[in-house]
């Protein structure tokens, strides 16, 4: 379909909706609502586009004018960068929209294969993206906090709060690679160690109906390294989400009461993924695929110490800064990612 058709039948779908909007009832009302919002900013983008191009045209006719064709010749100029401009904002305006990309994130982290290294790394991993959060104006969250023997990180859980955090942490899902010598290797040997990192988008009561008949409760005490934590009362929570078998505990807090409370966001939250993907079958099945299984060959990223690189496996983008990166400065990997897949989607749909 030629992009001026698409675009028509955008714009005659938001005139077809305002109508609808205009009757001020019906069963349809809710959704058209929503749909209208939608659309809206596409429409927008359309517009000026559009609006751009009759300029354009305008133009143009004034070279004919001898007194004229100066002034013209610069403005043609100016209007032909911004056409390419507005030409791109509106076929990214046209791709399908993920409607978890605006909506906060819970972040988990866990070390996978190399021991003690991979759960020294998971909590540098961790620091990372903490600071990540703060470069970009999020809240940090803590949720949860295993801490190892040797200040590793046995699993560690974050809500990542603030607008379109899912859409720019997604890409962080997956097995992340570590190459350096341990701070425990006497022989100077590099060591390759994996940490599994999942970003799921958070969800809210309506977004999954969660019955209380399959829920199964577990209290217990709290422990931790070198009893650290321990609590003499049973406020530790296990919730098992029986239809689907999927286990959340949770025992950071004191209170039993917000142990629950955190537990059954982060059910909400791996329940609504998985309706995701159940809903988008190019989507990864299941949180596990997600994460995969932290097998050294999984990996989306490694982070080479010795060479002071980071290499992003999907899209082959190495970078020379490690450090920076190790201090929560990955915007230039999310942007390139952000491309890639802009890229990807603008082709599949047959706008690239």
């Amino acid at each position: 379909m030629a992009l001026d058709e698409r675009l028509d039948r955008v714009v005659a779908r938001h005139d077809e909706l305002q109508a609808i909007l205009a009757e001020g009832s019906g069963e349809n009302f809710t959704a058209a609502s929503r749909e209208y919002a939608e659309l809206a900013p596409v429409v927008a983008a359309i517009e000026a586009y559009r609006g751009a191009d009759r300029a354009r045209e305008a133009t143009r006719a004034m070279l004919d004018d001898p007194e004229m064709r100066e002034l013209a010749q610069a403005e043609l100029e100016a209007l032909n960068a911004q056409m390419d401009a507005l030409h791109q904002a509106v076929r990214l305006a046209l791709l399908p929209r993920d409607q978890a990309d605006e909506r906060s994130a819970i972040l988990e982290i866990r070390p996978a294969a190399g021991g003690d290294e991979a759960a020294l790394f998971a909590s540098e991993l961790f620091d990372a993206y903490r600071r990540f959060a703060d470069l970009s104006g999020w809240r940090f969250e803590v949720l949860e906090y295993d801490e190892s023997e040797l200040a590793g990180l046995r699993a560690g859980m974050a809500t990542v709060t603030g607008r379109g955090v899912f859409a720019r942490l997604k890409y962080e899902s997956g097995v992340h690679r570590v190459q350096r010598v341990p701070a425990t290797e006497s022989q100077g040997r590099i060591h390759t160690s994996t940490v599994t990192v999942a970003v799921l988008p958070e969800a809210e009561e309506v977004d999954v109906a969660i019955n209380d008949g399959d829920l199964r409760i577990d209290v217990y005490r709290a422990s931790g390294a070198g009893g650290q934590h321990v609590n003499k009362t049973e406020s530790a929570v296990r919730i098992t989400h029986l239809p689907s078998g999927i286990v959340v505990a949770m025992q950071e807090e004191k209170s039993q009461h917000k142990n629950r409370a955190k537990a059954m966001k982060i059910l909400r939250a791996r329940l609504y993924e998985r309706e995701r993907a159940q809903a988008h079958a190019s989507r990864a099945a299941d949180r596990k695929s997600q994460v995969g299984t932290g097998d050294r060959s999984e990996r989306i990223r490694t982070y080479n110490f010795p060479q002071g690189r980071v290499t992003d496996h999907r899209i082959n983008l190495t970078l020379y800064k490690i450090d920076r990166i190790m201090q929560g400065e990955f915007a230039e990997i999310v942007d390139a990612l952000a491309q890639d897949e802009q890229t990807a989607l603008l082709a599949a749909e047959g706008l690239a």
